[in-house]
């Protein structure tokens, strides 16, 4: 699949077409002037006149916070925050949504490596509502937020449903952490900037390769106290790397690159899913879902009713013999869906742009004829058991 995507002509989806160490080290040189200065000195454990602390005041002065911490991974970031909490409030209970990142793709860290506990407010595949935290029966030392709910479809609450969230847990006497590995699309839905969002919570977690496309990293952001206590626990849990520079460069150079072009990236989306859902249903696709149907960020979530295995023989014929790549992979759904179905994410970035509505109807329909191709049936036979069913979430 790698080589059929990197053979397209066109790639809707970013992200699928892969670099090697090459092409992503010409990239990084090719932007790193711009970036920083690289007469400057290569940082030592993420010494603060370096280019790690340049990387934490940037991070804190887009925020809007007074302090903002680097981390090797969000794992680590998201364990050091709510281990923090846990000793400030005298409660290692969290509030939190079981299809987290941090329930679902974390391995338990909070629970083995942090003796954290977790509760939830609700199971419903959204973030939980103010009423559901206040029903919360027992008390809890910090409520954790993902925003955008990734495995729930990259949904996001309203403004006034955050607020009220925030506000039930506060009235709870508990912190608000935000898991914000991908905040920095936020802004247009909500219609608030960064600084605005991220002032509702105590603690905000931010990732520099989702989104912004850098090399790996992530960072805590939060007063100055907080920030200082998580550089202590960053050092315990093995986060003080000897050198980080090209990750820290990566990550400045997403800053400037991507960052400005997010809201571009959410509007698109939308014009990409109602193009998609519009494709599939002239193709006389029975049964389908592209949730949502109006994305909040600029990811969002596409469900056919066949195995996984023959829509990636499809995207891999469709990419090799059409020279088109309008998804990526497609895999089982985790515990959001049910079975018998597949599901796949599509991001849109800068090679989305170039796609019209037109472009997006034309390859969807051409996606439908390689899935029956490969197996998927005949015109009003494809996935018979879920006619009555169509829709776009």
């Amino acid at each position: 699949m790698r080589a059929a995507f990197r053979g397209a002509r066109r790639v809707l989806p970013a992200g699928v077409r892969r670099e090697t160490v090459r092409e992503r080290l010409d990239r990084l040189v090719a932007e790193a002037p711009a970036a920083y200065d690289l007469d400057d000195w290569a940082d030592v454990y993420g010494n603060d006149d370096s280019i790690i602390g340049e990387l934490e005041r940037r991070t804190a002065g887009v925020l809007g916070t007074v302090g903002a911490v680097f981390f090797p991974t969000g794992t680590m970031a998201q364990q050091v925050a709510l281990r923090c909490w846990a000793g400030r409030t005298g409660n290692a209970t969290v509030a939190g949504h079981p299809l987290s990142h941090m329930e679902v793709h974390e391995g338990d860290a909070w629970a083995v490596v942090s003796g954290l506990r977790m509760v939830h407010p609700t199971h419903a595949p959204r973030s939980p509502t103010a009423a559901e935290i206040y029903d919360l029966p027992e008390p809890f030392g910090a409520l954790a937020l993902e925003l955008p709910l990734r495995d729930a479809g990259f949904v996001l609450p309203t403004w006034d449903e955050l607020t009220a969230a925030v506000e039930a847990a506060r009235d709870r006497e508990a912190v608000v952490h935000f898991d914000g590995a991908r905040l920095w699309e936020c802004g247009p839905h909500f219609g608030r900037p960064l600084p605005e969002i991220a002032a509702l919570a105590d603690s905000v977690y931010v990732s520099f390769y989702k989104s912004l496309g850098g090399i790996s990293g992530a960072a805590l952001a939060g007063t100055e106290d907080f920030t200082e206590e998580a550089r202590a626990w960053r050092h315990r849990y093995g986060g003080r790397l000897f050198q980080q520079w090209p990750v820290a460069l990566a990550a400045l150079a997403g800053l400037d690159r991507e960052l400005p072009r997010l809201a571009e990236y959410v509007a698109h989306a939308k014009v990409v899913a109602r193009a998609l859902g519009e494709g599939l249903a002239e193709a006389g696709v029975p049964w389908f879902r592209v949730h949502p149907g109006v994305p909040h960020t600029h990811q969002f979530q596409v469900w056919l009713p066949h195995p996984p295995e023959l829509l990636n023989e499809a995207v891999v014929h469709q990419a090799e013999q059409a020279g088109t790549a309008l998804f990526g992979r497609w895999d089982e759904p985790g515990p959001a869906g049910p079975p018998g179905v597949a599901m796949t994410e599509l991001t849109v970035g800068a090679a989305a742009l170039d796609w019209t509505e037109g472009d997006i109807r034309s390859a969807t329909g051409e996606f439908v004829n390689f899935v029956r191709r490969a197996g998927g049936g005949e015109p009003g036979g494809l996935g018979e058991s879920w006619v009555g069913g169509r829709g776009q979430g």
